[in-house]
C-alpha cells in the first residue's frame, strides 16, 4: 500500500520517509522537465520517482505546486553550489570557474527558461525565496570583487554579467555526447572573462540585479 511510513522526522517538519518521497519527486520532475517539458504526466513523474501518485499528490497536489517545489530546489542548488566554490577553491577565480561550470552540468539556463515563464512572479515574490537569491549573489559579489581586486577577472564585468552566464543553455547536436558541448562552451566563455580588449557598451549596474532578487526592495 502505498503510504508515507510515520517513523523519524526532517528538520523542515516532514517525517523522513516524507522528505525522501518529496526529494525522489522533485529529482524526478526535474528530470522529465528537462526531457520532456512541463506538461509531462504527473503519474510518469510518480513512476519516475518510484512512487504511487497518491504519495505525489500528497506532497504537491497539483501541478503548479510541482513547479514551485522544482523551482526551490533548483534555488537550493545554486546556493549549495555558490557557496560551495566560495569557500572549497584556492582563489576567487577558480571559485568563480567552479561555480559557471556547476551552473552549465545542471542545466539551470535551460530549467530556468522552462520554469520561468509559467511562474516568474509567484517565484520572485515568494516568501524565503528573495533570501536563497540573496545568498547566491552575496557568494558571486565576493568571488567578483576580490578575481577582479587579483587581476584574474576583467574589470569591466559585473555581477549582470555573470547572472546572465549563470543561465547559459547550450544546445546539444544528437552525435556530440552529452555535456561536450556545454563543457567546450563554458571554457570558451570562462577564457573571455580574462583581462583583454574593453568590451562593448557597459555592465548593467548591479541595482537591477538586487531588484530582480528582492522585487519588493526600494528602487527607481
Amino acid at each position: 500500500m502505498d503510504v508515507d511510513a510515520e517513523n523519524g522526522a526532517a528538520g523542515d517538519g516532514l517525517r523522513a520517509d516524507a522528505r525522501r518521497n518529496r526529494d525522489l519527486i522533485v529529482a524526478a520532475a526535474r528530470e522529465l522537465f528537462l526531457e520532456k517539458g512541463l506538461d509531462v504526466a504527473l503519474e510518469e513523474v510518480s513512476r519516475r520517482a518510484g512512487v504511487g501518485i497518491g504519495t505525489l499528490y500528497r506532497r504537491f497536489p497539483d501541478r503548479e505546486a510541482l513547479l514551485r517545489g522544482v523551482a526551490e530546489d533548483n534555488l537550493r542548488r545554486l546556493v549549495e553550489l555558490a557557496e560551495t566554490a566560495s569557500r572549497e577553491e584556492p582563489d576567487a577565480w577558480h571559485g568563480l570557474c567552479r561555480f559557471l561550470r556547476g551552473c552549465a552540468d545542471l542545466r539551470m539556463g535551460e530549467l530556468s527558461a522552462k520554469l520561468e515563464p509559467r511562474l516568474h512572479q509567484r517565484i520572485r515574490a515568494g516568501e524565503g525565496l528573495s533570501g536563497r537569491r540573496r545568498r547566491v549573489m552575496d557568494a558571486l559579489l565576493r568571488m567578483i570583487a576580490q578575481a577582479q581586486a587579483d587581476g584574474d577577472l576583467r574589470p569591466d564585468v559585473g555581477p549582470v554579467d555573470i547572472a546572465l552566464l549563470m543561465t547559459v543553455h547550450v544546445y546539444t547536436p544528437p552525435h556530440m555526447p552529452a555535456g561536450q558541448a556545454a563543457g567546450r562552451v563554458v571554457e570558451i566563455m570562462l577564457n573571455g572573462l580574462r583581462p583583454g580588449p574593453a568590451l562593448p557598451g557597459a555592465a548593467l549596474p548591479e541595482a537591477d540585479l538586487l531588484r530582480y532578487i528582492d522585487p519588493g526592495a526600494d528602487g527607481p
